[in-house]
């Protein structure tokens, strides 16, 4: 079987969870179908580049570009599987000009994410058009959490629900795991003697960081704050968080702002020796940086939307803060005090940690993920 696996970011140009995601799917894949990876930008080792036309005032139009280019090198495919938005009209156009199954995963939904307004502009219309026409017509939908199952549904009611199975996202707990090295650590000037609460992601308002930096001022006296925290998706975006942590650090020492993108060894360096992972979003269909945190052997601290409490064990592998967008103070406050237990007894923030790797390693391998993706792929092609 040929399958075109359709993304927008692949290394080196990964941003987000959806391109971890396809990273390491598309590798376990290549030994169990013919795969070829069709991405944004230049040709790469692995994966065949794709660009559009320049000139365009409207980046959505860009995106339909694309789109076109990618659906028009399928010729000759037997399916097409796509990740977000940015790939789902190619996969849609495959289905349509060759007849072939469309499988597309779910790693996030364009109508619960309204703040994107102001990144996108009338953009975000198109996103939300390519996204519905794509789900409604797709032959399968991954859905990457039982949560992010519940949302397709309640958002697309015309996608059948035989049509939607889950299938987790996962982690290499090889390339993720504790590790002794503190150089990149030192390098930054966190001291190790103290705890320090850690925060990567993407400064969106779909990752929450607003709120933890808020929340921060409230940490224990001593307690170090490290945000590894870049790409803002607007500059009033930017502008609002460059305050929050100027103000923070007016309060408090300990205050470290990473804004660039930093090599894995030094992520996973930052993971290793957190005492607490912080993960703040207001919506998350599962939230691979959690695993990414389990695996390295540290405890989190999340809030309960979406996915994560399928990978966040409240009590056992780290603490879930309850989300309520109409008392965003009371989410802070509770963020606040959760990170304050476990700053305040490290010995159960480890036993949290060594928990969290156990589930990492027993629940989330990609081989097993890569196994059901490809079962998927076997069901269509027998019912075509």
């Amino acid at each position: 079987m040929r399958v075109g696996l359709l993304t927008r970011e692949y290394p080196p140009d990964v941003y987000g969870g959806a391109g971890v995601h396809v990273e390491f799917l598309a590798r376990e894949l290549r030994s169990l179908v013919e795969l070829d990876v069709h991405c944004w930008g230049a040709d790469r080792d692995g994966a065949h580049g794709h660009t559009g036309a320049r000139g365009y005032h409207q980046p959505a139009f860009t995106t339909m570009d694309i789109a076109v280019s990618m659906a028009d090198a399928l010729t000759g495919y037997d399916l097409a599987h796509s990740h977000t938005w940015y790939a789902n009209l190619a996969g849609h156009l495959a289905k349509l000009t060759y007849g072939i199954p469309h499988v597309l995963t779910a790693h996030s939904l364009e109508p619960l994410r309204p703040w994107k307004a102001e990144q996108l502009g009338g953009g975000y219309q198109v996103s939300s058009w390519i996204e519905r026409t794509a789900y409604e017509a797709a032959d399968a939908i991954i859905a990457v959490s039982a949560g992010m199952r519940r949302d397709v549904l309640d958002v697309y009611p015309a996608v059948a629900p035989e049509r939607v199975q889950v299938v987790h996202n996962g982690i290499d707990t090889a390339l993720y795991q504790p590790v002794s090295a503190t150089d990149g650590v030192r390098a930054r000037g966190i001291d190790l003697d103290r705890p320090y609460v850690l925060f990567v992601g993407r400064i969106t308002r779909q990752k929450g960081v607003p709120h933890l930096v808020r929340a921060a001022s409230a940490f224990e006296p001593g307690t170090q704050v490290v945000l590894c925290a870049g790409g803002a998706d607007t500059p009033e975006l930017d502008a609002e968080f460059r305050e929050l942590v100027g103000r923070l650090r007016a309060e408090r020492d300990g205050v470290f702002w990473i804004p660039e993108m930093l090599p894995r060894d030094q992520v996973v360096q930052l993971l290793t020796h957190a005492t607490v992972f912080a993960c703040p979003s207001v919506y998350e269909p599962l939230g691979i940086v959690n695993l990414e945190a389990m695996a390295c052997g540290t405890a989190v601290v999340a809030s309960d939307v979406g996915g994560i409490p399928e990978v966040v064990e409240d009590g056992k592998t780290g603490l879930l803060v309850h989300y309520d967008e109409n008392d965003p103070a009371a989410f802070e406050a509770g963020l606040a005090a959760r990170v304050n237990e476990l700053t305040g007894d490290r010995d159960r923030a480890r036993a949290m940690g060594s928990a969290g790797r156990a589930r990492a390693v027993g629940e989330f391998g990609w081989a097993a993920i890569a196994a059901r993706t490809a079962g998927i792929y076997e069901e269509l092609r027998r019912s075509s």
